[in-house]
């Protein structure tokens, strides 16, 4: 295998070329809603919470997959995270292109459409005469690519990732697309997903010889192809997937095909679109497709492999398909609103959220206001549904980036104030009803409510478009564990006090089932309930903020060092965590 640097850059980049040969008060409230354990008013407006070189890697000769990644890292650019974006993290979006002579400047677009599903890492790889070309980096879209390396992309077919890292620094080696090369040629995958028994399935390769050079669960899938001794190439990519467990849709390019693949139960999204000039495309939402001008026509299903080539897109096999647990967060944080996730408008969903939380949770208010921008859509539902003006209380600013100097004189909720500016002429003697899609820690929302009554609102009334969340995520999103999940700690009340809102309501688990109606049961709703459709028999969650990996120095060792274990009591598919927190509905 050779390989070949075709740029470098002074930003953290990696460039590859790989052969295919062998190679306040409240006013009124229902008896009901007064009994709902989603709601929790507070008896007393009187008191206000304050809360508290460059790097070639060779494998060995045992390794089957030779040739894997080059890369540079930049140590003069500190990576400074603030722990003020309180959210739950979607790790990332992939996309794939076929039959387009400008596939990379395709992918490209998409990835900007996709950039909400992960800031600090991109990359694509194309195919020209019969070799894999890739180009990642550390960063947004825009500061990984432009007009000169996307010419060195030529080809039409191509494949895309946007990354968000999990853990300290951006990890560069673990940016993808991956691009490896085996005994029949070369393969590059990009994956949204988490697999729970990459750990197992690490080990029994590690024992068989294999080298791993990243950290990241993808890798494996490379290997159980590589290892594999099946024929044909897309047979390679079932055989490896029958081992995974756990969430993955991923798309694959080798010289002559692009095959995308979604596990059985449909945890993540995966969309199938065509330009008007037939090439084929795949995203991880519709919105991307909009953007290329590529029309919808369906989603991949749970357990479905889709194989591209010049005679076409065969759906030539399905995985054993299991009941599909789609993940519910996409429609309350994830996707776009202008998207379609899973058969559904996301603009729709979150909309009657909020109807819903005005309907089960009301209380007298003079304005709605959004924590923008995930939680707009669903104040707007609110402000219908109650009858009350929907004002832009909160301005985000979309300028600030990951990285920032904070004054030596310290000031209070510094990182919430450079995101979001209070409208004091909105706010001021007002009794504000504020909208959320989530409450993970609480320490967001406790100085976003602070920083209100410091605009001097009457009252603060919190709404959350999601019932309260109990349990970490092991299917492709990055939450806390279970003891720093807020909701898992505490009751609604207990909430309440700590963010120091006048009231504080979740939307019932039990509503949220009655809108999906009949599709109710298609969904995963673990992070709510604790209760896991494929159970983590490796239980390993990041604790926030105590690992950091630059992503060329960290070892295995260090990153177990940032893993905590959760608990360990499994029974008929729940996973109990220290404390769980009722979740139903009067």
């Amino acid at each position: 295998m050779a390989a070949t640097h075709l740029s470098s850059s002074s930003s953290l980049e990696k460039t590859h070329l790989v052969s295919p040969y062998p190679s306040q008060n409240l006013v009124s409230f229902s008896p009901k809603t007064l009994q709902n354990p989603f709601f929790s008013p507070k008896p007393s407006c009187s008191q206000s919470l304050s809360q508290t070189q460059k790097t070639f890697l060779k494998l060995s000769s045992k390794n089957p997959i030779s040739d894997l990644i080059s890369f540079e890292h930049n140590p003069s650019k500190p990576f400074i995270r603030s722990d003020d974006d309180d959210k739950p993290r979607e790790e990332c979006g992939v996309v794939g292109i076929y039959g387009d002579p400008e596939a990379a400047k395709l992918s490209y677009l998409a990835l900007h459409a996709l950039q909400h599903r992960g800031q600090e890492g991109a990359g694509i790889v194309s195919v020209n005469n019969d070799k894999l070309q890739s180009i990642t980096g550390v960063g947004l879209v825009s500061e990984v690519f432009n007009e000169s390396k996307l010419g060195q992309l030529p080809g039409d077919s191509a494949i895309g990732h946007v990354r968000y890292s999990t853990a300290g620094s951006s990890m560069l080696k673990n940016v993808q697309p991956f691009v490896a090369g085996y005994r029949f040629g070369s393969v590059g995958v990009a994956h949204n997903g988490n697999l729970v028994n990459y750990r197992s399935l690490r080990a029994t390769l590690e024992d068989k010889g294999s080298i791993f050079n990243t950290s990241s669960d993808t890798e494996v899938v490379l290997h159980l192809i590589a290892t594999s001794k099946v024929r044909p190439f897309f047979l390679r990519i079932v055989e490896a997937c029958e081992q995974l467990k756990g969430a993955y849709s991923m798309v694959f390019i080798t010289e002559d095909k692009l095959v995308a693949v979604r596990d059985p139960y449909g945890f993540r999204p995966l969309v199938m679109g065509k330009r008007s000039n037939g090439a084929i495309v795949f995203a991880s939402e519709t919105c991307a497709l909009d953007l290329i001008e590529a029309t919808y026509e369906r989603e991949v299903n749970p357990g479905e492999v889709l194989v591209v080539d010049k005679s076409g897109v065969k759906s030539l096999c399905l995985l054993s398909h299991k009941e599909q647990k789609s993940c519910i967060f996409e429609h309350i944080y994830f996707s776009l609103p202008s998207s379609v996730v899973f058969g559904r408008s996301v603009y729709e969903s979150r909309h009657a959220f909020g109807q819903i939380l005005a309907t089960e949770a009301a209380v007298d208010c003079d304005v709605v206001i959004a924590v923008p921008d995930s939680g707009v859509v669903a104040a707007l539902g609110y402000s219908e549904k109650a009858g009350v003006p929907f004002q832009q209380g909160l301005i985000r600013s979309h300028y600030v980036g990951r990285t920032f100097i904070e004054p030596s004189q310290k000031i209070r909720d510094f990182g919430v104030k450079l995101k979001l500016a209070p409208v004091r002429a909105v706010l001021e003697g007002k009794r504000v009803v504020v909208v959320d899609d989530s409450i993970v820690r609480g320490t967001t929302s406790s100085k976003i409510v602070r920083m209100i009554k410091e605009s001097g609102a009457k009252e603060v009334h919190m709404r959350i478009a999601s019932p309260p969340i109990i349990g970490s995520c092991y299917y492709g999103v990055d939450t806390p564990s279970s003891e720093e999940l807020i909701s898992n700690r505490m009751s609604v009340e207990e909430v309440r006090e700590f963010i120091g809102s006048d009231s504080l309501a979740f939307l019932p688990l039990k509503s949220l089932k009655k809108l999906l109606g009949h599709e109710s049961p298609n969904y995963c709703y673990a992070c709510f309930s604790g209760e896991y459709p494929v159970l983590p028999n490796e239980v390993m969650v990041k604790r926030v903020g105590n690992f950091v990996d630059d992503g060329l120095h960290g070892s295995l060792e260090s990153i177990d060092g940032g893993w905590v274990t959760a608990a360990k009591n499994l029974t008929g598919g729940k996973l109990n965590g220290p404390r769980s927190v009722p979740l139903s509905s009067s």
